[in-house]
């Protein structure tokens, strides 16, 4: 692939990113790492690193979007971001240290996890949840799960946060999404510099495709204003569906 083909392909995968960033609260990194394996020649592990730094600038883009329009808790946000940058440092040092084909698996059976849980959750447009010493805490617990997530599969840890927040919390959807995008940023700066000492990040392609994620999430957070909640949650399962059964004929293939 010639240097100009391959900038067109990181620019159409941020894009792809970007738009799932704001539409899911995802950070986009579910999508962009399977697309940086398959279409930007990257393995697991260095897919996982450069796609948290592209994560960055589309997690600040939509997250201002949802704070526009009053559909985050910045409370919220602050305590779980506790969790989640203690949670990315164990997941990027894991990163360096499991097996590829431990980290292909787990991630496959990480989205296939999200995907059924969100088929069976109806999302509720509503207020956020009151904020007491045992919601604090368990904050706390879910952002050191969505960090490790976070470093250990690239992924922003939005996969996890977003269906936790609704279900666990009944938080309303939207305030989850864009909670979820704004703890993103702490945790996307932290895990992108802990992989850049190894090594792991491709700066130039992880820029590449972050410009481009972050001019279309805004376009994203847009789209999931407009959708009903139980369209978006069913969306939402059905994208991750598709693309553990894309990674897993990968695997397979690769094995």
């Amino acid at each position: 692939m010639s240097g100009r083909s391959r900038v067109f392909v990181l620019l159409a995968i941020g894009l792809a990113g970007g738009i799932l960033s704001g539409m899911f609260g995802v950070g986009g990194g579910i999508i962009l790492v399977p697309l940086l394996v398959t279409f930007a020649g990257l393995d697991q592990r260095a897919a996982a690193a450069t796609s948290l730094l592209a994560i960055l600038p589309s997690s600040i883009a939509g997250s201002i979007t949802y704070l526009a329009h009053g559909e985050a808790d910045l409370l919220a946000a602050g305590v779980i971001a506790v969790g989640a940058v203690a949670g990315s440092l164990i997941g990027t040092r894991l990163l360096r240290k499991l097996p590829l084909g431990w980290l292909r698996w787990g991630f496959i059976a990480l989205l296939v996890i999200v995907a059924i849980r969100m088929l069976f959750v109806a999302p509720e447009r509503g207020d956020s949840l009151d904020f007491t010493l045992l919601v604090a805490l368990g904050y706390v617990g879910l952002g050191l799960v969505m960090g490790i997530a976070s470093g250990l599969f690239g992924i922003g840890g939005g996969v996890i946060a977003v269906p936790a927040l609704v279900a666990l919390f009944g938080i309303s959807d939207l305030i989850a999404k864009g909670t979820s995008l704004l703890v993103m940023i702490p945790t996307s700066v932290v895990g992108t510099i802990s992989n850049s000492r190894s090594g792991l990040v491709q700066v130039r392609t992880g820029l590449i495709v972050g410009v481009a994620a972050a001019a279309s999430s805004v376009l994203g957070s847009f789209i999931a204003l407009a959708l009903p909640p139980r369209l978006s949650s069913i969306l939402f399962a059905v994208l991750i569906l598709l693309v553990s059964v894309q990674l897993t004929v990968k695997a397979i293939r690769t094995r």
